[in-house]
């Protein structure tokens, strides 16, 4: 009988991985960690560049709201829109906040600030060169109903004492007949009688009387007494531009605040970071076209021929995404100014 030894298997079977697989499974293992590692960047970029969009688009529909809102107010009051009126306030052309012959006015990017000459610069809040600017003004739109005024003690009573002035205001008074710019001389929450006489606060009024006169006459200035019903209502100015934000260029914003009730000053407040440029075109009454600042005369700011404003607005993100570049959008926007319309 023959006998036959047992298979046993191949030694080297039993000995496990071979360099060459464990070196391919290190290759895969390396493949997936890869491709995850990957996805998770373009995932991470992806985010970054919308985040950085959205931050973008949040600034350019702050920037427009706000201007947009100021610009369609101008040369409002609460009485009647292309209102005549007598400005009393002492040297008021030699201010831009207090010159209200043009409710409307426009600078290109070569052109300084008027009233008094302001330039551009370098030092946080000045303007930026070769971006446009915006001047506005217009009566707030809270105005309060006058109960009486007797021109002899310049003493206007309103119909509550939570009027919200106080002195130093700069404010219109009107009715449908004129209207005239004044300062408060005195002005609280605690009585319903507020002053418009000459005093103390600067700049002042020039005269007392408040009939309507033009040119204005300081030296004898009609008398007029605005009837029950007329308004009372605080005067706003004020100036939308670029300038050196915080963390660069941003849309700002100057207006003309109280000072502690002993006159008026301006206030610079930066609006939208990362608006790095505003261009502005004007359509003036009869004609089809937009047009710089430049090619308006002061004849026509001041005659309110101005009925619209096209806005461009560059906006710039503060992240760099995309090889290192920041998001940047150009965007457009037209405003029709509401008390410029027929």
């Amino acid at each position: 009988m023959i006998r036959r030894a047992p298979r046993t298997a191949p030694r080297g079977r039993t000995l496990g991985f071979t360099l060459i697989e464990l070196m391919v499974s290190l290759l895969l293992g390396l493949i997936v960690t890869g491709a995850a590692i990957a996805m998770f960047l373009a995932n991470k970029r992806v985010y970054a560049t919308t985040e950085n969009l959205s931050r973008t688009q949040e600034s350019v529909r702050t920037a427009y709201e706000l201007m947009s809102r100021d610009m369609r107010e101008s040369a409002a009051t609460e009485c009647e829109a292309g209102l005549p009126t007598v400005n009393l306030i002492n040297n008021a052309a030699t201010l831009w906040y207090t010159n209200f012959d043009s409710p409307v006015r426009g600078y290109d990017g070569n052109q300084g600030f008027v009233l008094p000459a302001e330039g551009f610069g370098t030092a946080a809040g000045n303007r930026i060169a070769n971006t446009d600017a915006l001047e506005v003004k217009s009566a707030v739109n809270d105005g309060i109903a006058v109960t009486s005024h007797v021109q002899g003690t310049q003493n206007i009573t309103l119909n509550t004492a939570a009027h919200g002035f106080t002195s130093g205001d700069i404010a219109v008074l009107c009715d449908f007949d004129h209207g005239a710019i004044v300062q408060l001389k005195t002005a609280s929450s605690a009585s319903a009688v507020v002053n418009h006489g000459t005093g103390t606060v600067a700049p002042g009024n020039c005269a007392t009387g408040v009939g309507f006169v033009t040119p204005v006459n300081c030296a004898a200035a009609p008398a007029y007494t605005f009837a029950a019903n007329a308004f009372l209502a605080k005067l706003k100015a004020g100036r939308w531009y670029i300038g050196n934000g915080r963390r660069g260029p941003a849309l700002f914003y100057a207006q003309m605040i109280n000072n502690g009730g002993t006159g008026v000053t301006v206030s610079r407040e930066e609006i939208a970071p990362g608006v790095t440029n505003m261009q502005l075109q004007y359509l003036l009454q009869g004609a089809t076209n937009y047009v710089d600042a430049s090619a308006v005369t002061a004849a026509q700011w001041n005659s309110q021929n101005v009925l619209a404003v096209r806005v461009q607005l560059t906006v710039l993100g503060n992240d760099t995404t995309n090889g290192g570049e920041a998001v940047s959008r150009l965007l457009e926007h037209t405003v029709t100014l509401r008390n410029r319309v027929p």
